[in-house]
Formats: C-alpha cells, sequence, structure tokens
C-alpha cells in the first residue's frame, strides 16, 4: 500500500472524484483529465486509455496524450497482443521498467510513431472485476523508472476512470427512459425530443418561444430531413394550447379527394365509400394546432378553402352545406421554393401571405455540424433500446467522418444511418467502416475515404466562417472583427471556400 499519502495527489485525486460525481462532465473530457493527472503525477511523458471491445477481441484508444497522442489513436490492440493487450487478457497490473527486452511489447506502434517507449505502467480497468479497458503511463527517459507507489497511485485513477464509465452508462440509460417519459405531451401524443445546443439551433429554439405565445399562422421552410416537424411540436409545447391536440396531416401522402376528405370531414353519402359521417383534422384539432406538412403539396382547389379557414375559421364538410367554426392554429411546412411556386401560379399567393405571417427557416444539418456528435448518441441510445442492442459509442474516426460527411438528406439521413448501423453492426465500438460500409454505393463513402487534413480543415472553416456570417447577418466587416481577421482576407475565404448564403 502507498507508504505516504502525497498531499498533491490526494488533492487531485479529490478533484477527480467531484467532477465524476457532478455527473454534468463530457465522458471523454473526464477521462482526458483522469489519465492526464495520472501521466503527471506517476512522473510519465506520456500516456493512454484503452478501452474493450468484446466480440471484436480488441483494445481500442479511446485517449492518447503526449507528442504523439493523435497519431497513436489509429491503431487498435489485439486481446493479448502487447502490453496493454496481455493486462487485458489477464486483468493484472504490470511494471516495466525495460520495454524493448520484454517479449510481450508491441514494438509496430513504437516504429510507425516514431515514440521510443522505454519504461511502462500498465493497469486494468475494472468493473465487477471484469476489465473494461486499460490506462498506461510511459516514459522514453531510460534514467525514468517507475516504482511500486507509481504503480499504486495509476490503479487508483484507473479506478475513477471506470467509475466514470459507470456512471455515464447509468446516465445513459436514465436519459434514455426519461426521454421516453418526456416525448408524451398531456393529451396522449407522442412528440419527439429537441436535440440542439449549436448557436443557430438556440437561436431558433428561442425564436420559437416568441413565436409561440401569438395564434398566427407559422410558415416552416428548410430542406427535407432538418426537421421541420419537432419546431412545429415545440411551437405547439411552448403555446397556451399545448394542452389541447396537435394534429399532423401530410399534404403529399393523400389524392386529392381523400385529402379533403381528411381536412374538413364528411356526411353520409357524400361519396360511394362514406357509410358514416366523419370528422375531419380541423375539428379534431379545434382548441390545438393542426401541422400541415409538404403544404407546397396542396392542390389548388383545397387552396382557396384552407384560406377561408384561415381567414373565417369556418368550412364545410364534404357533402354538406352546414358551416363548420373551429379555433385551430395552423402551422404549415415545405421543402419547396414556395415563392417560385406563387409566381408560378402553382401556389396561391394570397394563401402564402396568410401563411407566411412568421416564417421559420430551419438550416440544413451541414449549417450546425456542432450538434452532430450529440444527435448521433442520441439516435444510438434510441436504436439500442429499440433493437436491444448495446454499443459503447463511436470511435474517434466514426465522429471524423460523420463531421465531414455533408448529411444531403440531413438529420433524418443521420438517424437512418444510426438505425442501420444498430441492425448490422458487431462489436463494442462503432467505427467509419461500420457508418459508412466498403460495400457501399452511395455519396457517404465517397465523401469518407481518403480524407486529409486539408479537406477536414475546409469543411471546418467553412461550417465556422458560415456561422459566424450567420451570427453577423452576413455583414463581412462585422464578422472580419468577430474572426479577429481582415476583411479582404475574409472575402477570398468565402470565395475560395465557396461560401453561400443560404
Amino acid at each position: 500500500m502507498l507508504s505516504k499519502i502525497n498531499a498533491g495527489k490526494f488533492n487531485k485525486l479529490i478533484e477527480i472524484t467531484t467532477l465524476i460525481n457532478s455527473s454534468q462532465q463530457d465522458l471523454h473530457v473526464l477521462l482526458t483529465h483522469i489519465v492526464e493527472s495520472a501521466m503527471r503525477l506517476c512522473g510519465g511523458a506520456a500516456s493512454s486509455l484503452l478501452l474493450a471491445d468484446e466480440e471484436r477481441k480488441a483494445l481500442h484508444f479511446e485517449v492518447a496524450l503526449g507528442s504523439k497522442g493523435n497519431e497513436v489513436k489509429r491503431f487498435t490492440v489485439k486481446m493479448g497482443e502487447g502490453i496493454a493487450g496481455w493486462v487485458a487478457q489477464n486483468n493484472k497490473s504490470i511494471i516495466v521498467n525495460d520495454v524493448a527486452q520484454d517479449r510481450r511489447h508491441l514494438r509496430t506502434i513504437s516504429r510507425q510513431v516514431g515514440y521510443p517507449v522505454t519504461t511502462m505502467l500498465a493497469v486494468p480497468m475494472h468493473i465487477r472485476d471484469k476489465c473494461i479497458g486499460v490506462v498506461e503511463v510511459l516514459n522514453k527517459d531510460q534514467e525514468k523508472e517507475f516504482n511500486q507507489e507509481d504503480l499504486e497511485w495509476l490503479e487508483i485513477f484507473a479506478g475513477q476512470a471506470a467509475l466514470a464509465i459507470v456512471n455515464a452508462r447509468s446516465l445513459e440509460r436514465a436519459y434514455s427512459e426519461i426521454r421516453v417519459l418526456q416525448d408524451r405531451g398531456p393529451s396522449g401524443e407522442s412528440f419527439h425530443t429537441m436535440i440542439g445546443k449549436s448557436p443557430v439551433m438556440k437561436e431558433l429554439l428561442r425564436m420559437v418561444e416568441r413565436v409561440a405565445k401569438t395564434d398566427s399562422s407559422v410558415l416552416i421552410l428548410g430542406e427535407s430531413g432538418v426537421g421541420k416537424e419537432l419546431f412545429a411540436e415545440q411551437i405547439h409545447l411552448h403555446s397556451l394550447r399545448s394542452h389541447a391536440p396537435f394534429v399532423r396531416v401530410n399534404c403529399a401522402a393523400l389524392p386529392e379527394g381523400l385529402l379533403e376528405s381528411e381536412l374538413f370531414g364528411h356526411v353520409k353519402g357524400a361519396f360511394t365509400s362514406a357509410i358514416n359521417n366523419r370528422k375531419g383534422r380541423f375539428e379534431a384539432a379545434d382548441g390545438g394546432t393542426i401541422f400541415l406538412d409538404e403544404i407546397g403539396d396542396m392542390p389548388l382547389s383545397l387552396q382557396a378553402k384552407l384560406l377561408r379557414v384561415i381567414q373565417e375559421k369556418t368550412f364545410e364538410k364534404v357533402g354538406s352545406d352546414i358551416t363548420v367554426t373551429v379555433n385551430t392554429r395552423i402551422l404549415a411546412a415545405t421543402n419547396k421554393d414556395i415563392e417560385a411556386m406563387v409566381e408560378k401560379g402553382d401556389f396561391r399567393s394570397d394563401l402564402y401571405y396568410r401563411l407566411n405571417v412568421l416564417p421559420l427557416q430551419i438550416p440544413p444539418l451541414r449549417r450546425h455540424t456542432e450538434d452532430i456528435p450529440e444527435l448521433a448518441r442520441f439516435f444510438l441510445a434510441k436504436y439500442m433500446q429499440a433493437n436491444k442492442k448495446r454499443f459503447e459509442g463511436f470511435l474517434e474516426n466514426a465522429i471524423e467522418a460523420m463531421l465531414t460527411y455533408s448529411w444531403p438528406g440531413n438529420i433524418r439521413e443521420l438517424e437512418n444511418c444510426i438505425e442501420r448501423v444498430c441492425v448490422i453492426a458487431g462489436g463494442s465500438w462503432i467505427g467509419q467502416d461500420d457508418l459508412f460500409p466498403q460495400t457501399g454505393t452511395g455519396e457517404m463513402r465517397n465523401q469518407t475515404k481518403n480524407q486529409n487534413l486539408k479537406t477536414a480543415l475546409n469543411v471546418f472553416k467553412t461550417n465556422f466562417i458560415r456561422k459566424v456570417l450567420d451570427e453577423n447577418a452576413w455583414n463581412q466587416t462585422e464578422t472580419a472583427k468577430t474572426l479577429e481577421i481582415q476583411r479582404t482576407y475574409l472575402s477570398k475565404l468565402i470565395k475560395e471556400l465557396n461560401i453561400k448564403e443560404e
């Protein structure tokens, strides 16, 4: 046992324990902090934390610190391979003060990254006596040897790392259960969870709260898959009508004859199959909110009837001359260029102006890539539960691939991608090849293979500059001040990166 308590090390241990118990720290950041503290307190020049993938019988680098840390994270180690693999397989700690002479040492990684290791500490992380990973502290200085006290401190820090992982998994399960409960409205409707902490999403949600307090119509615009229905739900949930029904209608899913009956109802005998009187969606939403998705696909013949509902709150059912009055707020959405449709005469201008009282433009996913990791984790938790499968999370190369892919199908495409992974992937961790399999023939694989640093940097620059331009209303002078660069240089970047206002 530790012969003498070192005050500095003890204080660092208290600090890390406090962070773990706070439950507010990002797991990767927390594990990095633990490993960094262990490295410094044990006198190491580099350190790493590897997590075990049971199905693939391998270890991958979750954290790698030191001058070659980023290069090391490209590698995986088979169970039993190298010193870390031996520790994981045997579930035992080890001190190696002459790595070059140790037959277990895997020299491949050291040679490829150009970091010769001379001394090493390696300890397993335990959860219920099961090794879930390994923490290493390394030195390339031959004069710096590790001792038993160093090993005991590293074992304590490895225990803290294991505790952080246990807490993270427990929180994940709890949040998943809470989300299921939260996704039910007061009237029993099913609602989606809103995910997004980027500046552009926060600003949109602030606008939603302001818009929700009125009864005016809202037109929600954006590409397919950006989550227009989710924003309609948020408007309803933040409104005074939140206790009343939220009724959805997809105007593109039904032919004209059925759509009129679906919206306004019909009386018995109105047409061949009308064997009973039927309420329409507007009546069902009385006192609440109706969401008309794909409003651009509504036939012109129905647009006049809808305009009357907005203006007078009245309509007649199909086959009836009795006027029905409703108090229903209308939210509409489309991925089409509605103004162009008005100019061509495909959409009534008077209806457009009545719907467009409070327009809401939803950005594509490529405009708020900061939200991708959180969205991916949310969908992973959702489909793990649905498919009764368990994954530890995403490898770093998977996160990088998701951040550099353009997602033309937006959030819906990302969700479908994660759902597919949960059905077909094996192993404990999800990598780039799971998300974008080699057998795939779509744009995903083409965009993400052979990514180099320049490509990744250009993707980051494009998204970051566009975000700051948005925040400054595309005023290049103010944007340049925010970025702390010359305006002429900003203009050059905008041209080179082909950044355009959408």
